[in-house]
């Protein structure tokens, strides 16, 4: 065998070597994703609501039917970990936007609060 022959012989042997470097790298890595997507995620340990600044309306449920006042926004707010609250009357304009962070306490033309909800 001529030494140019030996010589693209070892060249083509190097690069059938590197080849199967490259696909078993690949391998490995498909095979890691594949695995990585089996695995279960797990559960949070707080309910959503317990971050700061979420809205939990179900922990002021309690003031439907009492009449809404600064102090018992305030304390409506504080309660349900809103970032902000609201009284809503009958006649209010408001805006459609959704806010996860915001409390709404919708009441009649007298005040008396007849929904409590986030939004």
């Amino acid at each position: 065998m001529s030494l140019i022959n030996q010589n693209e012989a070892r060249a083509q042997l190097a690069i059938q070597e590197n080849f199967m470097h490259v696909v078993s790298a690949t391998t490995l890595l498909l095979a890691s994703l594949a695995l990585l997507g089996c695995q279960q995620s797990q559960p949070q340990t707080q309910a959503p609501s317990a971050r700061p600044g979420s809205c939990n309306a179900e922990a002021v449920q309690n003031l439907v039917g009492k009449t809404a006042s600064p102090a018992l926004l305030e304390q409506a707010r504080e309660q349900s970990g809103a970032q902000t609250a609201r009284v809503l009357r009958p006649q209010d304009v408001v805006t459609l936007e959704y806010n996860a962070q915001r409390l709404n306490l919708s009441t009649d033309g007298e005040l008396v609060i007849q929904r409590i909800n986030c939004g």
